[in-house]
């Protein structure tokens, strides 16, 4: 059976709109740790636009089975 390809969806405040330079560790907000891309990015949506008013608060997808597997990804 496939290992499916998880995806961690997290956000906080930035210190510069533009950038990825989180300002609190300790204050993300986990969103979770979801099992395909489509999920993920539905998690993220959901996550961005209830903060939308809020410019230093940036929502992220990172492949964690890119990461986990990073071979598999370069070869194919």
């Amino acid at each position: 059976m496939a290992k499916p390809p998880l995806h961690l969806v997290f956000g906080g405040e930035v210190k510069d709109s533009r950038g990825m330079e989180f300002t609190g560790v300790d204050t993300l907000d986990v969103v979770g740790i979801l099992p395909d891309y489509r999920k993920a990015l539905d998690a993220w949506r959901a996550a961005s636009q209830a903060h939308a008013g809020e410019a230093h608060v940036k929502y992220v997808i990172v492949h964690l089975h890119r990461m986990l597997d990073p071979e598999k990804e370069e070869h194919g």
